[in-house]
């Protein structure tokens, strides 16, 4: 069966490639295993909670309506990091469409965490499409204000965990010349350099790169890992480097973080602004090589 539901988790194996597959943790929403062709595409950690105790420490955690800790908005800076998506049970919708198979997943305010959402207060509908390809995963987001008075503010980003053979020799492509802001050193500056390596911890939020900038992950010359942003003009790398992945404790093993980078589309550089009644919309696309992201 292309789509499996159990009480946690849905699983979605591509009709013609019993080998491609990808599940959803229904705690987050949050996509647990991307395969393609028998080969795990996403790092989780050994030690990542899937009980619903707190959110997943790998594949792709979903960060709404807060990234890192506001403080400078009334409502958002009482939240804690990242906001309450990741934190909160979603509804699985059911399937949309059986080639790719493709499903959804719902969350709003009556479904959201109390204790988190009573810290914020606001009206949302949240959908989550997850669209698996023969050689692409396609995950998209629909953020709708229902309310009639109120503008929605909010943050959304995609916290993707990347898995790679090794940081060593790993480069980040296609992102030179844009603005980043250094989260280590609070600075914000233009990056000259070609491509971004790892030698220490990393942590930069890319703002505003271009929409037809595809960012490639690249091992040894060789690409690992595109990923195509829709409407998610910002793109956070991240890789915790030894001090801070000893400093968290469901990170294991300690040594993961030379098997991982993250890649995170998002909203976060500013806010969006959604008025009342109306509907915003974006999407990651992540290929193991580039493809004509037109068909999709």
């Amino acid at each position: 069966m292309p789509v499996q539901e159990t009480a946690t988790e849905v699983l979605l194996t591509h009709p013609a490639n019993k080998d491609t597959s990808v599940s959803i943790l229904k705690y987050g929403a949050t996509v647990l295993s991307w395969k393609l062709n028998g080969e795990e595409q996403l790092w989780l950690s050994t030690a990542a909670k899937v009980d619903g105790s707190k959110p997943v420490r790998g594949g792709i955690p979903l960060v709404f309506p807060v990234f890192g800790k506001n403080e400078h908005d009334e409502l958002l800076s009482k939240l804690p990091q990242h906001g309450l998506a990741r934190n909160s049970t979603w509804e699985f919708l059911g399937q949309v469409k059986d080639s790719p198979p493709t499903v959804q997943f719902g969350l709003n305010e009556k479904l959201a965490n109390p204790e988190l959402h009573a810290l914020w207060k606001e009206r949302f509908n949240l959908i989550l499409t997850v669209e698996l390809g023969d050689d692409f995963l396609k995950t998209a987001i629909e953020v709708e204000n229902p309310s009639t008075a109120r503008e929605l503010q909010f943050n959304w980003l995609f916290h993707t965990y990347l898995r790679i053979p090794d940081i060593d020799g790993t480069m980040v492509s296609n992102l030179v010349g844009t603005k980043m802001y250094d989260s280590l050193l609070k600075e914000t500056m233009v990056d000259k350099h070609p491509v971004v390596t790892f030698h220490e911890e990393f942590d930069s939020v890319y703002q505003n790169v271009a929409p037809d900038r595809v960012v490639q992950v690249v091992n040894q010359g060789k690409p690992l890992h595109t990923v195509k942003r829709v409407n998610l003009p910002d793109t956070v790398v991240w890789n915790p480097w030894v001090e801070k992945a000893a400093g968290m404790a469901d990170f294991e093993p300690k040594t993961g973080y030379k098997q991982m980078v993250c890649i995170e589309p998002g909203h976060v550089h500013e806010l969006v602004h959604l008025a009342p009644g109306e509907k915003w919309a974006a999407a990651q696309i992540l290929s193991k090589d580039a493809l004509n992201y037109q068909a999709i």
